[in-house]
């Protein structure tokens, strides 16, 4: 998801960055959306649970191709979501340039070059984030590309990953770190590996974060760098390659800042140098993915299981009201405008990073908007019972260690 997601010569996907629907990261989908039209900020939609949606969509979907009513493209952007949905993802004839992504690639090159780095990662339309093994280019999610396909993104999958400009140069960033990687062979040697570990090793179906952990640094959530070696490398480049980042202050005392001089260090020796490899190929490009819309969301849905229970469903349902209460606010609305407020008086309590406050914060929006969950009368009771119980779950998932994240 993503970032590190990396797929090997012959296609075949590794799970890297495979999440849960509810702990995807979620920016606020206000600030500097790349879906709103000229830049300007684009509302957060809330949709239903749309793996039901789905399921009950699919009879009469397949009765719809069976007639061979296949949907046009000339002008998909017109269609409706389900007259989308049967779209094939070649029929789109998507491209990068003259979009935002555009820009922001341009961006992470002009960052790249401020270092004298000679390697400008190719980039392409895919059906995900990842970088190829032994291809140093980064490959973008399809969605990206249009705003009629980042709404629909939105609507199928709660979230839009690298939605926002800031969101979507962190990942460019990360996974400008596996191209370098790539590029220059640098997991071989072995100072690498004694710093970040084996990048052979195997990635995990789940993985246990240690939220309170100062070996890693903190730039994608969920504490993506703590996944696997070959994460936490690409998560320490992007946060050494930020401009502006003041790593050597924001990791003082931590046994993170060490795998960033070490970067810095590494990154000092192969400024200039050609990079080893140079390979331009590019793995499943989106022209050539003749499955539907349907047929990919479809799989996502199965794939993320977007109908999971958390440990704090129970207690979201007590603190907020029914989908069918007809109370007229959103709870994951009222969660998302208060957020900052409650980080910050939990993390003044508490002594806990916002970081992890937010984290889990995150997670019960997703839940709220899965589950529908509204809200009457947002008065003082609903924020001190919504203060206690996100001290409570922020607790509990930090120090029970019970908590995992899927890849």
């Amino acid at each position: 998801m993503s970032k590190g997601q990396k797929k090997n010569i012959v296609g075949a996907k590794n799970k890297r960055a495979k999440r849960k629907i509810g702990q995807l990261s979620t920016p606020p989908l206000h600030v500097e959306s790349i879906d709103a039209a000229n830049n300007e900020p684009a509302l957060n939609v809330e949709t239903a649970n749309s793996f039901t949606v789905l399921r009950k969509k699919q009879a009469s979907a397949a009765e719809h191709r069976a007639l061979g009513c296949v949907a046009t493209v000339d002008d998909w952007t017109q269609l409706s979501d389900e007259e989308l949905l049967d779209v094939r993802m070649c029929d789109l004839q998507l491209k990068i340039e003259s979009t935002p992504l555009e820009g922001m690639i341009q961006k992470l090159y002009r960052e790249l070059a401020a270092n004298n780095f000679r390697l400008k990662p190719h980039c392409w339309l895919s059906d995900e984030w990842f970088a190829p093994d032994g291809i140093p280019g980064i490959a973008i999610p399809f969605y990206l590309a249009h705003p009629r396909l980042i709404r629909l993104e939105r609507q199928q999958m709660l979230d839009v990953e690298g939605g926002t400009k800031a969101w979507c140069m962190k990942i460019l960033r990360h996974e400008a770190g596996h191209a370098m990687d790539t590029a220059f062979g640098l997991h071989r040697r072995k100072r690498y590996r004694e710093v970040f570990g084996r990048y052979s090793d195997p990635y995990p179906e789940f993985y246990r974060p240690k939220p309170r952990s100062k070996n890693f640094v903190q730039h994608l959530e969920p504490w993506y760098a703590q996944s696997h070696p070959a994460e936490d490398f690409a998560e320490t480049f992007a946060v050494w390659l930020t401009p502006g980042k003041r790593w050597r202050k924001d990791y003082a005392g931590w046994k993170a800042r060490k795998k960033l001089e070490y970067v810095d260090e590494l990154m000092r020796e192969i400024a200039g140098t050609p990079p080893k490899l140079k390979s331009r190929r590019k793995i499943d490009p989106v022209s050539r993915m003749k499955k539907t819309l349907r047929a990919h969301y479809l799989d996502r849905h199965q794939r993320y299981n977007i109908n999971y229970t958390t440990s704090f469903d129970d207690d979201l349902a007590r603190l907020f009201l029914p989908a069918d209460s007809g109370a007229p606010k959103r709870a994951s609305t009222y969660l998302q405008r208060h957020r900052n407020e409650i980080c910050e008086t939990i993390s003044n309590w508490t002594g806990e990073y916002r970081y992890n406050i937010n984290q889990v914060l995150r997670e019960m929006i997703d839940r709220c908007r899965i589950l529908n969950l509204r809200v009457q009368n947002a008065d003082e009771q609903l924020r001190q019972d919504t203060l206690v119980m996100v001290t409570v779950h922020t607790m509990n998932y930090l120090y029970r260690g019970n908590h995992q994240v899927a890849l």
